[in-house]
């Protein structure tokens, strides 16, 4: 099939060069000329505009957009007065699936269909493939499936082992969720079921690296509640070690976890990275979303706000805190301790 990618980041250009690899050709178009130079040393045709991409691309035209939440709806409204009905618009990035639904009864009052698939896979999925959560109309879902199951990663079963089934479905990696919205609803909460894992993980390796604790001299003070037991958190972990062997048999390995064991491998003290953990939305809309299901989900917004946290939005509280400890009780809190003590 014929397919026009618009946005070339680090998802948008590898989803091109793994439908280029199954035979498909990919029209492409960025604001960045370098981005559809590179695709186009590879195979693709570059666009340097919206007029030149549509023009290239066979009728009923499909038009795949691959950039943030914040830049579709200006880049829709570039887009669809040049498209013709018929037209099929998917937005494979991460929008808001409310936004989808709104969009889907714009465009379909112009004749254009529009498809929402959630994706997942990050950089590798260039070469393990992408999990892909399909929303929208059921048959334009079933006439996409070509390019749906290029860029999956094939049927495997239960262990991840590939088989030789060839069959487009959910042990493929592609699933069409339902309606309208439906393939973003699934990877929202996909992502905030991701930012529970990692946080999980690591709480989990924290706890591991301050097992220390009790080799450590601390301060006595009315201030700071006393360690009871120092010989109890004698030990000096090796945390790439730890995370390596648990991806061997144990029931906590995964592909985030071969992640965390490589970092940990490369950079055991993290200096490359400053400990400010962004949320592109999908964790807040998730935590929305249970809120007005009245669905209880404690672990997943634990794991929101401690993105928060990471990025300084408790400082204001912490100091308060502090003050009325101050206040009422004359109580001095020390700073935090010296980051070689806590190495």
């Amino acid at each position: 099939m014929q397919l026009g990618m618009i946005g070339l980041g680090r998802m948008g250009g590898n989803l091109v060069r793994r439908l280029m690899r199954h035979g498909h050709q990919c029209v492409v178009h960025d604001v960045q000329p370098a981005a559809i130079e590179a695709l186009r040393h590879e195979g693709a045709t570059g666009a340097a505009s919206l007029d030149e991409m549509l023009s290239l691309l066979q009728t009923p035209r499909i038009l795949w957009l691959m950039m943030p939440a914040a830049a579709v709806d200006a880049t829709l409204t570039d887009l669809v007065p040049r498209l013709s009905p018929g037209d099929i618009v998917i937005d494979g990035g991460n929008s808001y699936y409310r936004d989808d639904i709104r969009r889907s009864v714009a465009l379909r009052e112009k004749g254009i269909h529009f498809v929402d698939v959630g994706t997942s896979g990050g950089i590798a999925g260039l070469e393990r493939g992408y999990c892909l959560m399909v929303g929208g109309e059921a048959d334009i879902a079933t006439y996409l499936t070509p390019i749906f199951t290029a860029l999956t990663p094939g049927a495997t079963d239960s262990a991840g082992r590939k088989t030789n089934a060839d069959v487009p479905g959910p042990e493929s990696g592609y699933l069409y969720c339902g309606l309208h919205g439906a393939g973003h609803f699934v990877k929202m909460i996909h992502n905030g079921i991701e930012y529970g894992m990692m946080a999980a993980y690591a709480e989990g390796m924290n706890i591991l690296k301050h097992a220390n604790i009790g080799m450590q001299q601390r301060e006595v003070s009315a201030e700071i509640t006393p360690l009871p037991h120092p010989e109890y958190y004698q030990y000096d972990f090796n945390l790439p070690d730890i995370a390596e062997v648990w991806r061997h048999g144990s029931v906590i390995d995964s592909w985030l976890l071969e992640k965390m064991a490589g970092v940990l491998r490369t950079d055991p003290a993290l200096e490359k990275f400053p400990g400010h953990v962004a949320d592109s939305g999908e964790g807040r809309w998730t935590i929305a979303a249970a809120i007005d299901e009245a669905v209880p989900a404690p672990v997943l917004s634990a794991a929101l706000y401690a993105r928060f946290s990471s990025r300084g939005q408790g400082v204001f509280a912490d100091q308060l805190l502090s003050a009325m400890r101050y206040a009422f009780g004359g109580h001095v809190d020390a700073g935090p301790p010296e980051k070689s003590r806590d190495a």
